[in-house]
């Protein structure tokens, strides 16, 4: 009954916003991609600027310190809340939480895109960048955005990123326009595949993980079962996700049968 009053509580509490439409990235394929422009891909909580306030991916207005979206501009901006790599867990507590802290100095809103700007990728960015030379602010930078000479460019680019501990990397068409939907000008770019699973049961582990998660049972999204049984670290193995929530798994490609090879535990999937 007090878990029950506790959830209805921060139901309560949260303010939802219209759900931003936003660009989204596909998957890179090999394609012809030179003279495009290659950017890390920040493993952050995306958030869009309306021009008064933060709105996360599924519509929820944040809850920033006046003091860090002081002096933002009056346009539209598109990023990721960000603090470091591999720090991806304490970005999400410090931005779910329902009132304004002073956790949110770790953090920086690093932008990708000024959505409605006109032009092409540059000249929108250009519109934020001559922002900031008119007003200092402390929380926003712009992602160093790298043109594309080649395939082994890119290849060369993302490992460093990855030997850097990042994500992967983003390539978009300079020449394209922002587009609220998946867009072949917009592609990620990874040494491996990721995506989510609903956990159907826990599996005890033998030797040294004795006592401790084995692993997970999960369904996919085309409803395959199957485990996951590294990725995980020892607190994790004490308190491991619950029955019923989704994870996010990497995986280095998909059987014929239809399962993920190699899946890897990556985080729980939180829903902001």
């Amino acid at each position: 009954m007090i878990k029950k009053l506790v959830l209805l509580f921060l139901f309560a509490t949260t303010v939802f916003a219209a759900k931003p439409d936003l660009m989204l990235l596909k998957e890179y394929e090999d394609q012809n991609v030179t003279g495009w422009l290659m950017s890390e891909k920040l493993d952050g909580v995306r958030a869009y600027w309306d021009g008064k306030k933060l709105i996360s991916r599924g519509g929820i207005e944040l809850n920033a310190p006046s003091w860090f979206i002081e002096n933002f501009p009056p346009f539209e901006l598109d990023g990721e809340l960000w603090s470091k790599r591999g720090d991806f867990e304490k970005i999400v507590s410090i931005v779910k939480k329902k009132e304004p802290h002073d956790g949110w100095k770790d953090l920086t809103y690093n932008i990708f895109e000024v959505p409605n700007a006109n032009g092409g990728l540059m000249q929108r960015l250009s519109k934020l960048e001559y922002y900031l030379k008119l007003n200092q602010l402390e929380y926003i930078s712009i992602i160093k955005q790298l043109p594309c000479k080649d395939e082994s460019h890119l290849k060369s680019f993302l490992k460093e990123v990855e030997k850097m501990g990042g994500e992967g990397a983003v390539v978009r068409n300079p020449e394209s326009k922002y587009t609220a939907k998946c867009d072949n000008n917009a592609l990620k770019v990874k040494s491996f595949y990721d995506a989510e699973c609903e956990v159907i049961s826990h599996n005890q582990g033998e030797g040294k993980n004795k006592n401790l998660l084995g692993s997970l049972t999960c369904k996919g999204e085309n409803g395959m079962t199957f485990d996951v049984g590294s990725g995980f670290s020892d607190a994790q193995r004490k308190n491991p996700p619950s029955i019923g929530e989704k994870i996010t798994y990497k995986y280095q490609e998909i059987t014929k049968g239809g399962k993920p090879r190699f899946p890897v535990f990556l985080r729980i999937k939180e829903e902001i």
